[in-house]
């Protein structure tokens, strides 16, 4: 009974934890079905980028704002300034940039696929950078990755759709920069801590992209349906903001390990949600792509 008790608070977090990430996996997966939607309006993706950043950025000022005012946290000096900015810029704001530019032209599914190799492509970097050897294991795992996603693209371009060529390399080049930020944070994340360090990255990128809007739009463009603007705004509180939290969340209360696994099910509830929302085609191969794809990418988490 004692034993019983004691494992009670352990079961409860694992739970918990396991929920976060589900939660915070469907939030992502959702967001490429929104950015869809709202093409189906006359929006392009730097404004619709913009929209989901304005309302993404008073929270993520407001957690900066908390997590600075901590007295024992580490003093940011000139060098930690700029290496997150430069951080947030490449892993949030290209990453988003060259995501939503895909979504013009490629699938909901497929686009989520592709950026599910980001754990690939940090090892092939590795490699490359720092003259890590790969693995079999890991040989093995971007051998099926790159297989299941051969499988998705072929079948999207058998449907004879225009551009998927194009919008898969933007969304590969997405997860690419996503995988240099990756690589990139784990100094600045040990430094500066995690919470503060993605509140000061995502503010960064926010700034980056209500710039370029500034920059090459007019005012007019913001002359947008009014059901753009509530997509923009809940991608920025539903695939954005609460997925972080949770997100963090779950991995504080189960381990990074455990919730590769549990948050494997982004990609396939990106598959239904299109199908159910867009009217996308949901084929035999396109799970089997899927199945390779979730496969290879578990086989590097774990």
């Amino acid at each position: 009974m004692a034993n019983a008790a004691s494992n009670l608070p352990h079961t409860r977090d694992t739970v918990a934890g396991s929920a976060f990430v589900f939660l915070a996996a469907i939030g992502f997966s959702a967001k490429a079905v929104m950015v869809k939607l709202a093409y189906s309006y006359p929006v392009d993706a730097t404004t619709l980028l913009a929209l989901r950043m304005v309302f993404s950025v008073p929270f993520f000022l407001g957690l900066a704002l908390w997590s600075g005012a901590d007295k024992g946290a580490a003093r940011l000096v000139r060098r930690d300034w700029l290496l997150i900015a430069a951080l947030g810029f490449v892993g949030y704001y290209l990453a988003s940039f060259l995501d939503f530019l895909g979504l013009e032209r490629i699938s909901a599914g497929l686009e989520r696929l592709i950026l599910f190799l980001y754990p690939t492509l940090v090892i092939l970097l590795s490699a490359l950078l720092f003259r890590r050897p790969i693995r079999p294991r890991e040989v093995l795992a971007l051998l099926l990755s790159y297989a299941g996603i051969a499988l998705v693209f072929l079948h999207d371009v058998s449907l004879a759709r225009s551009g998927v060529a194009s919008g898969a390399a933007l969304v590969f080049a997405s997860a690419l920069a996503y995988a240099v930020y990756l690589i990139g944070s784990g100094h600045a994340i040990a430094r500066v801590g995690a919470t503060r360090f993605t509140a000061y990255a995502m503010t960064a990128a926010c700034g980056a992209s209500i710039l370029q809007f500034a920059v090459t739009h007019h005012l007019t463009a913001l002359r947008l349906p009014l059901r753009v603007y509530g997509l923009g705004l809940a991608m920025a509180i539903f695939s954005t903001v609460l997925p972080a939290f949770l997100m963090s969340a779950g991995i504080r209360r189960i381990g990074a390990g455990r919730a590769s696994l549990v948050g494997a099910v982004g990609p396939v509830a990106t598959l239904f949600l299109a199908y159910v929302f867009l009217g996308e085609s949901l084929s035999l191969i396109q799970l089997q792509g899927a199945g390779l794809v979730l496969a290879g990418a578990l086989i590097v988490s774990l």
